[in-house]
């Protein structure tokens, strides 16, 4: 299934790339606030990270165009087991493909599919770190909705968005853990047009 969706979004950033009007490429980063919920998270709390990628943002014409992205996420959830605080950091390379449309001013509406690839994942409790990686699935597919500005002069702009999972994270059959998170990003396009 990995395949095919990667090959799935190749085949249509080829096709979209040549009916461009123009594409820029862009560096972000910016603050997670992700939590886990599903049949056991009832006392989990979000927990706070980071992310940080490249963009691309291809115009279709003067209002639609496509940004597909490559972020490193840090994701998880926190929560007191025993007394004692548990973090659990699950850390992602995601890969969303968010269609958008653009107001004249700048801001921008965004939805689209995304794709998450488990770099690593450990728990924490105290000073003790330990890798849970076996306990959690290699992907997570999700769905992305958020909006955006960008001041067309500099290039410069940020993002907020709602990354809702849709596939069970866990690789135990007798619950389900799904990925929620917000996030809040900066973004910078190099070459940008208005």
């Amino acid at each position: 299934m990995k395949s095919l969706l990667f090959l799935l979004i190749a085949l249509l950033l080829v096709t979209v790339s040549t009916q461009a009007q123009h594409v820029n490429v862009g560096l972000k980063g910016g603050l997670n606030a992700y939590t886990i919920k599903g049949d056991n998270s009832g006392n989990f709390d979000p927990k706070l990270s980071f992310n940080v990628g490249l963009l691309g943002h291809i115009h279709m014409d003067n209002q639609f165009a496509l940004q597909p992205e490559v972020v490193f996420s840090g994701q998880g959830t926190q929560y007191k087991s025993g007394g004692s605080d548990v973090k659990l950091n699950l850390n992602y390379v995601n890969i969303p493909l968010l269609f958008q449309y653009m107001f004249d001013n700048g801001f921008r509406l965004e939805a689209g599919p995304q794709l998450g690839i488990l770099a690593s994942a450990k728990s924490e409790i105290g000073s003790n770190s330990t890798d849970v990686k076996n306990n959690y699935k290699s992907t997570d597919i999700g769905l992305v909705v958020g909006m955006s500005y960008v001041k067309p002069s500099t290039g410069f702009g940020y993002d907020l968005r709602y990354v809702h999972g849709l596939t069970d994270i866990s690789e135990n059959n007798a619950s389900n853990s799904f990925n929620r998170g917000l996030q809040f990003g900066i973004f910078y396009l190099f070459q940008h047009k208005s």
